[in-house]
């Protein structure tokens, strides 16, 4: 009879959402050495300085005990006992040195010279990962909730709206959506999809306030006949991207969103942003830009 393994919590499942669609992501392992800076990158900003802090008291407290080890190996320690080798062992890893506590004797200088060739390691990997957290382009795009269908200029037409809302220039700004959805080939076998959906216009010379990306729907597009029975039998899913280059930082920037059919509003449209109010100054309200209203009950994207 075989023993049962032992429960290893790296490898618990995890949850992904893909398209308004929860997969649960079982078998990998998930060792925190295997990636250790994208995982200092990615984590929120609490999260980063306390484990920091943790690393830091720890490796002080490791050392401390390395210094008691050996017979009065501080000089002029205060207090004493282990605090005294704590503190002695703080400024000897941020290599500030005060000059009244110091090393006395060859073990202690032996582990201080150990101490701060870690120290000066360890202040050379923070300083990257801070200076990494901080220059990574992060780009302030929004998306509406709900992208919507309806009819603009005679012809069926996909809309999802965007805004900068950092509101410096995206030079170039490129935007790409595509339809994800599962198919059954003439054999049986089932996969899933991606269809590019041709956008109107799908570039920006200065996104700079908001964008209203469409999709035409006619015969040569993957949602021509389509219906809200139909894009839920298939599981459909919309992804847009938009690209451009930050002209303050002169970087890449990159935002990504994705919609579940169930979250397609079929026959309605945007609410207004911008307004004229009483002075003639043109106002732009983004308190409305998730909200949507309905044109009418027609649910038919076959033309």
């Amino acid at each position: 009879m075989s023993a049962k393994p032992m429960p290893n919590f790296l490898n618990k499942p995890r949850t992904l959402n893909i398209g308004g669609r929860t997969f649960v992501s079982q078998g990998l392992s998930r060792r925190i050495w295997d990636d250790i800076y994208h995982r200092a990158l990615i984590m929120r900003w609490p999260v980063f300085f306390s484990l920091a802090a943790a690393a830091f008291l720890l490796l002080n407290t490791i050392f401390a005990g390395i210094y008691q080890l050996g017979t009065q190996p501080i000089a002029n320690q205060y207090p004493h006992g282990f605090a005294g080798a704590f503190f002695f062992s703080v400024e000897t890893l941020a290599t500030v040195g005060y000059g009244d506590m110091h090393p006395q004797t060859v073990y202690a200088h032996v582990v201080a010279t150990v101490e701060i060739f870690t120290g000066m390691a360890c202040i050379a990997v923070m300083t990257g990962l801070i200076f990494s957290r901080f220059s990574r382009p992060r780009a302030k795009i929004i998306f509406a909730n709900h992208p919507v269908v309806r009819v603009i200029d005679g012809r069926q037409t996909l809309m999802i709206r965007a805004a900068n809302t950092r509101q410096n220039v995206i030079a170039e700004a490129s935007a790409q959506l595509h339809l994800l959805r599962l198919e059954t080939s003439p054999e049986g076998f089932r996969l899933r999809k991606i269809h590019d959906l041709q956008l109107v216009r799908d570039r920006h010379p200065i996104f700079v306030l908001s964008w209203s990306l469409m999709h035409v729907i006619d015969e040569s597009s993957p949602l021509y006949g389509e219906t809200p029975e139909t894009l839920e039998s298939t599981q459909s899913a919309f992804l847009l991207s938009i690209e451009g280059v930050d002209e303050t930082t002169s970087q890449s920037m990159l935002a990504r969103q994705q919609w579940g059919h169930q979250e397609l509003r079929w026959n309605h449209r945007y609410l207004d942003l911008v307004h004229v109010d009483d002075s003639g100054v043109n106002v732009i309200d983004y308190s409305v830009f998730h909200d949507v209203l309905p044109l009418d009950e027609d649910t038919s994207l076959s033309g």
